[in-house]
């Protein structure tokens, strides 16, 4: 379109000069119609002033001589408008002196004159007294009169309506200017945001529109600057959390693996004096020292699962889903073997993805170590099933809840940014007694997933 890189100010007052145009043509059409018809009743009456005037004037002046009545008539007819009088005696004589067309201060320009003026119309009229014909009146109509009458008019209305409407955009305009203004406002408060600048506010203005505008805006900034803040938490903790990870790994290489290695080392010296020495080899001796070695490489071999199930739970995506939440359970009763800990997993696929089982297992694991270590739970129960399209898991347990001080720092926040990430939801009842963790995580609804043969309830105290 001609406009497509117009203003909507531009566009607007356009429109409203495009009204205006259609409505003088219309309005001109009008004024040259009623303008023709007002001229032709003009002419036509003068026609009849005239008769009429011709008829008084014989009656009024019988006993008049007749140069006297021709005389009377010709001056009369000088005053006439709209119509010209010729007065002519029997010999075809004009009678008075010839006078001058009459010229108007203002007249019609020849295209209005040509656009309104009917056609000249010629009548001769005789002029008769006592039954003696005296001459006649050449009457021919001058419709000029009138067209200069309504081209004044005419021009008078032009002019006001050019007025009118020369105020009518400028007070558009400057109104325009000023409902469009929260739109530019907007559009710079739009601009903020593309830059990332989301403290960008819009003040709300006086049209209630633009008010609904300005307050979504309002709220969609304060929605992404919160979001903001939270990546940035987000990848500050995802920056730490490989070195906090490998930190705590060499703690324990350090803690539990150093000791076991020096005293590996130790047995294993022990083990080259006795068969270095000259006496006979001290059988008991041996076997005690390798019976130490096996007990350090058991030792060695629990640290080393833990540190593996930390880093990725064993089994997990190639035995059910189901199943590894039992053994975890069943671990967690081997190590505190004063707690407790039941589940029920019924209707759990075998496994759905990688990240929605890892989320379900370490929801589960983290909730189960909170209930033990802040909580001091007897009873911890863990409960899990596929229901309306999502993985629905709940833990619940009999402890003290988690104190509100360790509300953060425990692993909470881990867990609902695992679920959120996952479209999911996370709620935490720490009312008591006791606290109740409950997810739900959206499953795909267009893959097929088979129902894991797993136990349904799992016990371990």
């Amino acid at each position: 379109m001609p406009w497509s890189g117009w203003s909507t100010r531009a566009r607007l007052i356009a429109v409203v000069l495009l009204i205006d145009a259609v409505a003088a043509v219309v309005s001109c059409g009008v004024i040259v119609l009623n303008a023709r018809s007002a001229v032709r009743v003009e002419t036509r009456a003068s026609l009849a002033t005239v008769e009429s005037l011709v008829a008084d004037t014989i009656r009024l002046a019988e006993r008049a001589p007749p140069e006297t009545l021709l005389e009377t008539l010709d001056l009369r007819f000088q005053t006439l408008r709209h119509v010209r009088v010729a007065v002519i005696d029997t010999e075809g004589q004009r009678i008075g002196a010839t006078v001058p067309e009459r010229r108007p201060s203002r007249e019609a320009p020849l295209w209005f004159a040509d656009l309104i003026m009917p056609p000249i119309e010629r009548h001769s009229l005789p002029i008769a007294a006592a039954g003696r014909a005296l001459g006649s009146a050449q009457i021919t109509t001058q419709p000029m009169d009138e067209i200069d009458e309504i081209w004044g008019y005419a021009r008078a209305l032009l002019l006001t309506t050019v007025l009118i409407n020369t105020a009518m955009l400028a007070a558009l305009y400057l109104a325009l200017g000023r409902i469009l203004a929260p739109l530019r406002r907007l559009g710079s408060a739009l601009t903020q945001l593309e830059h990332h600048d989301y403290t960008a506010r819009l003040e709300p203005p006086g049209t209630r529109e633009l008010a609904v505008i300005a307050e979504r805006f309002n709220k969609v900034a304060e929605a992404l600057m919160v979001v903001r803040s939270a990546n940035a938490r987000l990848n500050q903790k995802l920056l730490t959390a490989q070195d906090d990870e490998r930190r705590r790994t060499a703690l324990e290489l350090h803690d539990e693996f150093g000791p076991c290695l020096f005293a590996l080392e130790a047995n294993a010296a022990s083990i080259a004096r006795i068969a270095a020495g000259a006496r006979e080899i001290d059988r008991v001796k041996l076997a005690a020292r390798a019976g130490e070695i096996g007990t350090i490489v058991g030792q060695v071999q629990g640290v080393n699962r833990e540190l593996l199930n930390r880093l990725r739970p064993h089994g997990l995506g190639q035995a059910p889903l189901a199943t590894c939440l039992d053994l975890l359970l069943r671990n967690f009763g081997a190590r505190y073997p004063g707690t407790i800990f039941t589940g029920r997993f019924d209707g759990l696929a075998r496994g759905y993805d990688d990240l929605i089982d890892l989320t379900v297992f370490r929801c589960v694991q983290e909730s189960a170590t909170n209930a033990v270590r802040h909580g001091a739970a007897t009873h911890v129960e863990a409960i899990a099933e596929e229901r309306d399209g999502a993985v629905q898991v709940e833990i619940c347990d009999d402890g003290t809840g988690i104190p509100v001080e360790h509300s953060t720092g425990l692993g909470l926040s881990g867990m609902r940014e695992r679920v959120e990430a996952l479209q999911g939801t996370f709620t935490l009842d720490n009312a008591g007694p006791g606290a109740i963790v409950r997810i739900a995580i959206p499953v795909p609804s267009d893959r097929n997933r088979e129902v894991g043969d797993h136990p349904k309830v799992a016990q371990s105290a």
